[in-house]
């Protein structure tokens, strides 16, 4: 039995392989999981209906589980932030600042081959995906 929020056993699997630099992308319901990530990315499917499950749910159960050195968020051409983003910052709070791209930026960043989880939700906000890139665990003193 896990002590941990995370549960699911394929992206607890995943991230047990990941280290320093990887990138793991919570994705909103309209994204396009499939060509927006490189082939070789695992991709777990958690987008049950919509609205469920939220980007933010997934954000809450992944940071207690991974250091996160990076945050990259999609933007709108007029690169304004989106509402969700004060919740990023809110459950991210002590960690990264908020790196803001562009959508075709975002989807080429996110098909890199760093990318090795791609978390497809249910969430129904628009620009509401997070590119996270896994930190460094330090050794204990």
């Amino acid at each position: 039995m896990l002590k941990t929020k995370l549960l699911q056993p394929e992206i607890l699997g995943i991230l047990g392989m990941a280290g320093h630099g990887t990138q793991v992308l919570i994705a909103d319901g309209n994204y396009p999981f499939l060509t927006g990530a490189p082939d070789m990315a695992e991709k777990v499917f958690l987008n049950l209906m919509p609205g469920m499950v939220k980007v933010t749910d997934v954000l809450e159960a992944l940071i207690p589980s991974i250091p996160i050195e990076a945050a990259t968020v999609m933007v709108p051409d007029d690169g304004a932030d989106q509402p969700i983003f004060d919740e990023f910052r809110k459950l991210l709070a002590g960690g990264p600042e908020l790196t803001k791209i562009g959508r075709f930026p975002f989807y080429d960043l996110a098909r890199s081959p760093d990318t090795a989880l791609v978390i497809a939700t249910g969430e129904q906000r628009i620009y509401a995906n997070l590119l996270l890139t896994i930190g460094v665990v330090p050794p204990k003193a």
